[in-house]
């Protein structure tokens, strides 16, 4: 006998998620031997500004915020994917027009957008659903740090992935400082974080940051692996990366070439994040929020101790090395991004107080 329907009320914030910078749609979800499970889907939010590399504006993170609040409370979503839109970039992090022309010198606006920032990470971390990051490019900055915070990293081996913050005028305590010492351990989170040197997918995956790791370039109707890693590792019919040992790439000029003659595909990446999404599939639904909730507990405990003296200490800053460093990703050239980290250093060290005069100072040779 059919058991009667009850009327089910509705516990979303706003009616409905989504908006022209971030989309939210309902995908259905694959049986992992083939075919749909009617009625059931997979949540995707999709950031959606790739002319700026999908960095997030205010705007944007608001309704990340009410995106994963409708992913969380839908009964029939199995689960999340987050991802950006293109192949570019999952998610470079603030968008540094932004900061630079609004947030720089306005420490108590900062502060209010880092409140939202740290409910888009909280969000994330209390969705009810698994999160998948769907790492279609770069995930960089903020966007490493909302990224680290999903569940489930699964990415194309172009993407590359690492900090901007010491140099860029900020400390990387929205998620990294918290995230990645629990994920790679405390000395290579220290590499990654000060010296914000970018890391392959490969090295990603190889000191367990990510899930998984598939090839998205096809050189002559082929996927080949990223020319600029060399690696023994071989791919498996998923285009899962097998155990192996990256190395140093072939020559440099070689790699280019071969990207150059290349294009990008993704299909291998769907194709594995829709693998996983079946595997989550195939599980009791309470059991596994209540796994999850668990495993995250290492990373909550580590962002709710930190996140509201972070919060403010970032406000702070903007008076003082953000209000420097994001004027001159803003205004510099691509090949100059940078202020003059010895002139500020020593102007410090003189006991030069900061002001605008300083700021003008230290900023790329072409924007003095």
């Amino acid at each position: 006998m059919a058991m009667p329907r009850v009327q089910l009320k509705s516990h979303n914030l706003v009616p409905e998620a989504g908006s022209p910078g971030v989309r939210f749609e309902k995908r259905p979800v694959q049986r992992p031997g083939g075919g749909e499970a009617p009625g059931l889907y997979n949540a995707w939010i999709t950031l959606q500004n790739p002319e700026q590399f999908n960095s997030y504006t205010t705007p944007m993170i608001i309704d990340t915020i009410l995106a994963f609040r409708a992913a969380s409370n839908a009964r029939d979503v199995v689960a999340v994917v987050f991802t950006g839109a293109g192949d570019k970039a999952f998610c470079t992090g603030g968008n540094t027009k932004e900061y630079a022309e609004y947030y720089a010198g306005n420490p108590q606006e900062y502060r209010q957008y880092m409140r939202l920032f740290n409910d888009m990470v909280s969000g994330i971390l209390a969705c009810d659903k698994p999160v998948i990051c769907r790492v279609n490019g770069m995930r960089i900055g903020g966007g490493q740090e909302i990224g680290m915070a999903c569940d489930f990293t699964i990415a194309q081996d172009l993407a590359r992935f690492g900090q901007a913050g010491p140099k860029h005028g900020s400390a990387p305590i929205g998620g990294a400082t918290d995230f990645l010492p629990l994920l790679i351990g405390g000395e290579r989170a220290m590499e990654s974080v000060v010296f914000c040197e970018p890391w392959s997918a490969h090295r990603a995956h190889r000191e367990g940051m990510i899930t998984d790791v598939v090839p998205a370039l096809k050189v002559d109707g082929k996927f080949v692996p990223n020319p600029l890693v060399w690696t023994d590792r071989m791919f498996d019919d998923y285009g899962r990366v097998c155990h192996g040992e990256a190395k140093a790439g072939p020559a440099l000029e070689e790699g280019k070439a071969l990207l150059k003659r290349g294009t990008v595909d993704l299909s291998l990446l769907d194709q594995r994040v829709e693998q996983l999404a079946g595997k989550l599939l195939l599980t009791f639904p309470d059991c596994t929020t209540k796994t999850l909730e668990e495993l995250r507990k290492p990373k909550l405990a580590a962002w709710n101790n930190n996140k509201e003296n972070s919060r403010a200490w970032l406000a702070l800053n903007m008076m003082t090395e953000a209000h420097a460093g994001f004027r001159a990703f803003n205004e510099g050239t691509k090949e100059d991004r940078e202020v003059d980290f010895v002139a500020l250093r020593q102007a410090l060290a003189q006991g030069t107080p900061w002001s605008q005069d300083l700021i003008d100072s230290v900023q790329p040779k072409g924007r003095r």
